[in-house]
């Protein structure tokens, strides 16, 4: 299952019919990013390979259409790796584990495929390297998220999750000198710069990753919504509940005084939103299909919003390629036969 451009849709109107006054922007970059399509790759491509069923360590990515559709080929999805039979093979979601999620999966000789986005993976790296360097890390994000428990586990004794600017002023470390910080890749812009500057007021000597940890898909993302929500009347974000990246898009676009609701599919689109709108921007989060934005976007057709316009706001052409191990499969699978 990879991202595909949405069909251009259009709405084609008699000589003797009203202009079409309602209208829909629909957002560039939306949907599934690099790291989104390649867990979900790497799923598909093992049970294709070594057949079904293939355990799956929480969501591999944070949506319920892709979760239901792994599923149902075979897919087993589970909350921990005791579930998980002794010498089977488990995939870790796109969000990393700890090293104690590791240590588990080798005591129950589980065979892992590793699908952690090479951009949380940096993170976690990242916070390897200031933990060996004496510094005590303060890392910002969501701490019930399964990206910031995979990334405090790298450094539990050391680590302290701040969530709120009063977190922050109540932070105590044994060096104020001697302090880093880190931040979950899908929270909002704007939150993160708060956060961090407020940091930095804190502890003026703090030291933070050469590059910011925010991926360039939820900075992409809300970066679209900023340029389009204030020519919009509403904005739906398609994405499930339990998407920080979706989330983050309804908080930036309220955050510009546009209304903004997130919503798993087109059945979740409630008429009144609808009443006295004009125009609507529909986006997505990245680990929301297309096939579910254009399900949105015929819903809304349907209400009148005839035309539709993409609005791309800067390309983006990111890929990662795939674990070793997926690799070999792909490498090792029979090949079809030659018809003379």
């Amino acid at each position: 299952m990879t991202a595909s451009t949405l069909d251009h849709v259009s709405n084609d109107q008699g000589a003797d019919q009203a202009p079409v006054t309602k209208r829909v922007l629909l957002l560039k970059p939306r949907g599934f990013c690099a790291g989104v399509v390649r867990a979900i790759d790497i799923v598909q491509i093992a049970l294709e390979a070594f057949g079904a069923p293939i355990y799956v360590r929480k969501e591999i990515v944070h949506n319920s259409y892709v979760v239901n559709d792994l599923a149902t080929k075979g897919a087993i999805f589970v909350n921990e790796l005791d579930e998980v039979p002794e010498g089977a093979r488990v995939i870790y979601s796109a969000h990393g584990v700890s090293p104690a999620v590791r240590e588990a999966a080798k005591a129950r000789g589980l065979k892992v495929v590793d699908a952690t986005c090479p951009l949380v993976t940096k993170v976690h790296v990242e916070a390897i390297k200031f933990a060996k360097q004496g510094y005590s890390l303060v890392l910002v994000g969501h701490r019930d998220h399964e990206e910031v428990e995979g990334t405090q586990g790298e450094a539990p004794d050391v680590t302290q999750v701040v969530s709120t600017l009063e977190e922050v002023e109540a932070l105590v470390v044994p060096d104020p000198d001697k302090v880093a910080y880190l931040t979950q890749t899908t929270l909002s812009l704007d939150e993160a710069r708060y956060m961090i500057e407020a940091l930095k007021v804190k502890f003026p000597n703090i030291v933070g990753p050469h590059a910011q940890d925010i991926c360039y898909a939820t900075e992409n993302r809300q970066v679209a919504v900023k340029n389009v929500a204030h020519g919009a009347d509403l904005v739906l974000v398609v994405g499930s509940r339990n998407s920080s990246n979706s989330n983050r898009l309804v908080e930036v676009s309220k955050n510009l005084d546009t209304n903004s609701y997130l919503i798993d599919s087109a059945d979740a689109i409630q008429p009144e939103w609808l009443n006295g709108v004009k125009t609507v921007a529909v986006t997505a989060g990245a680990s929301a299909p297309e096939v579910l934005v254009k399900d949105v976007v015929e819903y809304l057709q349907a209400q009148g919003f005839g035309d539709v316009d993409e609005v791309e706001v800067m390309p983006e052409n990111v890929r990662f390629g795939l674990p070793p191990e997926i690799v070999q499969a792909i490498a090792s699978a029979p090949k079809p036969a030659v018809v003379q």
